[in-house]
């Protein structure tokens, strides 16, 4: 059976085989769970003849942030991390749609409040645009309260606050759900388990705030400028109570991994036509063309791997 991750990684800036990127049973990252990470996409773009990993920059300067909260030390360069994904990328001489997993992760046997040795690694797996995007899902709300940020930082992606995702996932997916969506301590919505949610009411665009216990998401930022860039759409970042959902005449959630996918009913109750909407559909469309190249806008949000202007 293929390993679904590609056949070489980067393990602290080398690339190595799979099978030769390995840690300590014993390191921080296995025992406390000490690790931040990054999720993006690497887009295939035929008609160029290249790959464009969208907005890298801005996922390694998350990936330090990330690591500065948590207190690893010493940070790696970002030059060092940019090369890491290009370079592995290269050496499984990619030529297809990725999803690229980086993580920076406490490395050795030391004890809960060390800050270090740090080690990086990365590999990418092969992944089409998923039925979800096309079709859409059907989501419930779940009965565990996404983490607040005094409780563990929800900003940063610590793959230990992924413990919570991954607990209201596995009950949406018991309850008949294809996706699940979390509220915060105090009822308002936050976020789906590894994406950021949208709406539409009358026209317009509506988000949580980013003091909804979310993730600061590189797609949502994405979407919001594009909507208002792009789409003439008006935006608005807000605290949102759980029955403005049912209410909605659209929804759909965004994230790196999961792109831009409608969200067709909430609670078995359908969200507007209980189909994708036109709204949705246009945000998808304004994502998909800047990601892959079609268009030229926002080049700096599209770096080539393999074309002239690679670095």
């Amino acid at each position: 059976m293929p390993l679904p991750t590609a056949r070489f990684m980067s393990l602290n800036g080398r690339v190595v085989p799979y099978e030769d990127c390995r840690i300590h049973a014993f390191s921080s990252v296995v025992k406390y769970g000490a690790a931040v990470f990054e999720g993006l996409r690497g887009y295939w773009n035929p008609a160029r003849g290249d790959m464009y990993v969208f907005r890298l920059k801005e996922h390694l300067d998350r990936l330090r942030y990330g690591m500065r909260v948590m207190r690893f030390d010493p940070l790696p360069s970002e030059e060092m991390l940019a090369d890491s994904v290009l370079s592995m990328i290269r050496a499984n001489d990619l030529r297809e749609t990725v999803h690229l997993r980086l993580i920076a992760f406490l490395d050795g046997d030391e004890e809960l409040a060390t800050t270090g040795p740090v080690g990086v690694v990365c590999g990418a797996i092969p992944r089409t645009r998923s039925k979800a995007v096309t079709d859409g899902i059907h989501v419930g709300v779940s009965s565990y309260t996404r983490i607040a940020d005094n409780v563990l930082p929800a900003r940063v992606k610590a793959t230990a606050n992924y413990v919570n995702n991954r607990a209201a996932e596995l009950e949406a997916k018991r309850n008949g759900f294809d996706g699940v969506l979390m509220l915060t301590g105090l009822g308002k919505v936050s976020e789906g388990s590894g994406a950021c949610f949208f709406m539409v009411r009358d026209g317009v665009l509506h988000t949580p705030s980013v003091t909804s216990d979310i993730l600061e998401s590189i797609t949502r930022d994405t979407v919001i400028r594009l909507a208002r860039d792009k789409l003439g759409l008006p935006v608005t970042e807000r605290t949102i109570d759980r029955h403005e959902v049912y209410a909605a005449e659209e929804a759909f959630w965004c994230g790196s991994g999961y792109e831009v996918q409608p969200i067709l009913s909430l609670d078995r109750l359908a969200i507007g036509t209980g189909t994708p909407g036109p709204v949705t559909r246009a945000v998808q469309k304004a994502y998909f063309d800047v990601a892959e190249g079609h268009v030229d806008d926002h080049p700096a949000w599209r770096t080539p791997v393999y074309g002239n202007a690679a670095p």
